[in-house]
């Protein structure tokens, strides 16, 4: 199978259901084809990267626990590879620049069409 056909791998990392539910949604009806993930939380995301590296990552800031910043460090440090997009209401500079040091892309919350399409946007390339 060549890296072509294959479809997509997207994780989806946000303590709300509810988020998740949108994100996967918008994102079903651009890519219909792409294998969908989810986890609640930073330390859940690690694990499920280690298990099967997705192409790209969809990640909430502030979840019990690990602050998704510091997952996507982790996971980016080991699997450079992955597309990030940090998805967060906390739109001070300091949440900014992290992303941006991280070499992820920060998208402000809340998440509609608009953002979600910014983020397909960066994970495809187009943007």
């Amino acid at each position: 199978m060549s890296a072509n056909t294959s479809p997509k791998k997207i994780l989806i990392v946000d303590d709300s259901k509810v988020s998740r539910m949108v994100i996967k949604a918008h994102i079903l009806a651009v890519h219909a084809d792409w294998l969908i993930q989810e986890a609640a939380s930073g330390n859940d995301a690690i694990a499920m990267v280690d298990q099967e590296q997705p192409d790209y990552c969809t990640m909430d800031i502030n979840m019990p626990g690990m602050l998704g910043t510091d997952a996507a460090d982790i996971i980016l440090s080991k699997y450079p590879g992955v597309r990030i997009v940090i998805f967060s209401a906390n739109i001070q500079e300091a949440a900014q620049s992290r992303a941006q040091q991280l070499g992820a892309l920060f998208v402000a919350k809340p998440v509609t069409e608009k953002s979600i399409a910014q983020a397909i946007g960066y994970f495809t390339g187009a943007a």
